[in-house]
């Protein structure tokens, strides 16, 4: 239900506030769905050891990573500046770091801030699923994570479900082919489905914004 209200996000009791390209909206509150797929395992199992790892740091070790999380700035969904902790500085930049099958980290690393992809150029058939970008080579220590959605219809304009599907070697060169990643998560390519791609540098455990775009399937 669309309303006339300050902004909001979030639930309270049995409705949850919301907003999209329409503006404001209520709607009744919704248990989320745990599938428990391997992959939300794995996700999971890295989040617990990354924060079980950061009671075993020691105290000087802790205060750098408070340090590093003051500039560890988060916008929430109301577009409002959100810091972070230490312990969310540590856990998330480790977990991108483990993404990527580097070792965590146990020293905060000095703050990076990767450069974010110029052009995303995609191919995508039955036969064929590949991603060109620049710049290229990617710059040295810096990898390249392909996210992506499930095949849509070709009218849909709005994504939200975007699964992990490839991580780049690092410094690697344009294209990234993943048809083998997506086709085992799901399924051959389509010819007419639509799907959504988002598209993230990381240097050091540090992530970029996003480059989202789409693709219908030829």
């Amino acid at each position: 239900m669309k309303v006339l209200t300050v902004p909001s996000s979030g639930s309270l009791a049995g409705q949850t506030a919301s907003k999209n390209r329409w503006g404001q909206y209520l709607r009744t509150r919704a248990i989320p769905v745990n599938p428990a797929t391997t992959a939300q395992g794995v996700v999971r199992a890295r989040l617990a050891a990354n924060s079980a790892a950061w009671r075993g740091i020691t105290s000087a070790q802790r205060a750098g990573w408070s340090g590093l999380a003051s500039s560890m700035v988060r916008t929430d969904a109301l577009g409002q500046p959100n810091p972070i902790q230490g312990n969310q500085a540590y856990i998330s930049v480790n977990n991108v770091r483990v993404a990527c099958s580097l070792s965590p980290v146990a020293d905060a690393p000095a703050l990076a801030t990767p450069v974010a992809l110029l052009t995303v150029t995609p191919t995508v058939t039955a036969a064929a699923f590949s991603v060109a970008y620049t710049a290229t080579p990617l710059a040295a220590a810096t990898y390249l994570l392909l996210f992506a959605s499930p095949q849509r219809s070709a009218g849909r304009s709005y994504e939200s479900d975007f699964r992990l599907i490839k991580v780049s070697t690092a410094a690697q060169a344009s294209p990234l082919v993943a048809l083998t990643e997506y086709t085992a998560k799901f399924g051959v390519p389509v010819a007419g489905s639509k799907i959504f791609l988002s598209l993230v540098t990381v240097t050091l455990g540090f992530e970029s914004g996003p480059f989202l775009t789409s693709i219908i399937v030829a």
